[in-house]
C-alpha cells in the first residue's frame, strides 16, 4: 500500500458475492486472473504481483497485490459463485469500478455488494444553496450503487441509517418519522375518507405503510426505480421490510407496488379516484432534470383529475433555498381551489395539499378529524397544526390563483 508523508488514512473496501457465474469460467485459474488483473488496472490500480491456486475437485482462488491494496476472487464452481474482495487506499484506483468492471466480466447474473469505507470514512457534500454545501460523515457504508436513475447511498451518519440520492439526503432514521407525517397527515386530515391512495415515490415505504394505517385498504406505490426500492427494504431500518416489499410487488394485500413512470401512470389512470394522491420524489431541482416534470403544472392538473387530495414535498421555506416552494406554491394556486400549506417546526421542508373544492375553514376540519383518525400521530398535534399550516411571508405576498382558506387557518 502506498502511503504519502501527510496522506489520509482512509480507503474503500468492497466486499461482493456473484452468482449465476458459468461453471466452467469459475473453475479457470487462468481466466480469472486474466479478468481480475484488468478489471484493477482498468480501475486505475497497479499490479504488484499475483498468485493463483485451483483446488480439488473444483474452485479457484486467486489474490493481487496492489500498490493501493489488494483484490482476491475465491470462486464456487459447483454453485456458480464467487466472492470477490477488493481494497483500494488513495484516490488513484476506484475499488468499486473494478468490482462492476469484474462483475460485468464474469458475466455474473446478480450481485451483492456492500461498500465499505475505511478510516477516515466517506463524506458526502451535500449542495442546498449557490454557496452553501452540508457535510455528512458515514461511519459506515451499507449501499454505494449507481441505479439505472440515480446514485444510491445508504450509510450510518450521526443521525442513523441515512438515505441519499445523487448526494441529496432523503431520509435518516433519526428524522423520518417528522418528515414522513409532514407529507401524509395533513393531507390525510383534509380527506372525507381514506380508502385508495396513490402514492408516487417515497421509495422507503413509510408512506404507504401510514395510509394502510389510516385505513386505505387500496394503496398503489408507483416508483420509476425497482433497484432503488429493494435496497431500501434490504437496509433501511424503517419502511418496508423485504418480506413486505415482496408481497406488495405480488400485489398480496393493500399496497401494490408498480416499477413504471409516476407520469405514465398518472396520464393513463382509468380507475376509480383516490381520495390521496401523494408525490414524493426527490427534490425538483432548479437546472433541468427528468423528474421535474413530475412538479409541473400540467402533472398537477392530472393528478387533480384523479385524486380528491393532492399533496406533495414542495421544498424549504428558508429564505435562501426557497425558490422551488414559491414555484410549487404558484402551481398549486394555479391548480387548485384549495391550498393548505404545512411547514414542519421539525423539519427543513414545507408541504402543500391542493383540493378542487373549496374549504371555508381547512384548519377547523383538519383539527376535528385528527382525534379520529385511526393512525396516531407521534408528531403532529392540534397545536402544531394551528403553528405549522401558516406560510411563510414570501407566499403569503404571493398569493397567484390561491383560493378560500388558503392559508390553512379558520377566517
Amino acid at each position: 500500500m502506498q502511503s504519502q508523508p501527510g496522506s489520509s488514512f482512509a480507503g474503500c473496501h468492497v466486499l461482493a458475492e456473484f452468482t449465476g457465474i458459468d461453471p466452467d469460467l469459475a473453475n479457470d485459474r487462468v481466466r480469472l486472473r486474466h479478468l481480475l488483473r484488468s478489471a484493477v488496472e482498468r480501475a486505475g490500480a497497479t499490479v504488484c504481483d499475483m498468485v493463483d491456486k485451483r483446488f480439488e475437485p473444483h474452485g479457484v482462488t486467486v489474490l493481487a497485490l496492489l500498490a493501493e491494496s489488494h483484490a482476491s476472487i475465491h470462486s464456487y464452481p459447483e454453485r456458480g459463485a464467487m466472492f470477490v474482495d477488493v481494497f483500494t487506499c488513495g484516490e488513484s484506483a476506484d475499488a468499486e469500478e473494478a468490482v462492476r468492471l469484474l462483475r460485468q466480466a464474469v458475466g455474473a447474473a446478480d450481485a451483492h455488494i456492500h461498500t465499505v469505507f475505511r478510516g477516515a470514512g466517506k463524506q458526502i457534500v451535500e449542495p442546498m444553496a449557490p454557496g452553501i454545501t452540508r457535510n455528512w460523515q458515514l461511519t459506515d457504508v451499507l449501499c454505494d450503487v449507481h441505479t439505472e436513475f440515480q446514485h444510491l447511498v445508504i450509510g450510518r451518519t450521526a443521525q442513523g441509517i441515512s438515505l441519499f440520492s445523487d448526494s441529496d439526503r432523503q431520509s435518516t432514521e433519526f428524522s423520518q418519522l417528522v418528515y414522513h407525517e409532514a407529507l401524509m397527515v395533513p393531507a390525510m386530515l383534509l380527506a372525507e375518507t381514506i380508502d385508495r391512495v396513490l402514492i408516487i415515490g417515497s421509495g422507503e415505504g413509510v408512506a404507504s405503510q401510514m395510509a394502510v394505517a389510516a385505513g386505505a385498504t387500496h394503496v398503489d406505490h408507483v416508483d420509476i426505480d425497482r433497484e432503488a426500492v429493494r435496497l431500501c427494504a434490504e437496509h433501511l431500518p424503517y419502511g418496508y421490510t423485504l418480506d413486505e416489499l415482496a408481497r406488495a410487488e405480488a400485489g398480496l394485500g393493500a399496497v401494490t407496488v408498480h416499477y413504471t413512470d409516476g407520469y405514465e401512470f398518472v396520464a393513463n389512470h382509468t380507475g376509480p379516484r383516490y381520495d390521496v394522491v401523494v408525490i414524493d420524489l426527490p427534490d425538483e431541482r432548479t437546472e433541468p432534470a427528468q423528474h421535474n416534470r413530475l412538479y409541473g403544472a400540467d402533472f398537477m392538473k392530472l393528478c387533480g383529475d384523479i385524486g380528491a387530495i393532492v399533496v406533495g414535498q414542495a421544498g424549504c421555506p428558508t429564505l435562501w433555498r426557497n425558490e422551488t416552494l414559491v414555484r410549487s406554491w404558484e402551481r398549486f394556486g394555479e391548480t387548485f381551489g384549495t391550498v393548505v400549506y404545512f411547514g414542519s417546526d421539525e423539519h427543513e421542508w414545507a408541504f402543500l395539499s391542493g383540493t378542487s373544492g373549496v374549504f371555508e375553514e381547512p384548519l377547523a376540519t383538519m383539527t376535528a378529524r385528527l382525534k379520529t383518525l385511526p393512525y396516531r400521530c407521534q408528531t403532529i398535534d392540534a397545536a402544531a397544526l394551528a403553528a405549522a399550516t401558516t406560510p411563510p411571508m414570501s407566499l403569503r405576498e404571493n398569493g397567484v390563483g390561491l383560493g378560500a382558506g388558503s392559508s390553512g387557518h379558520a377566517d
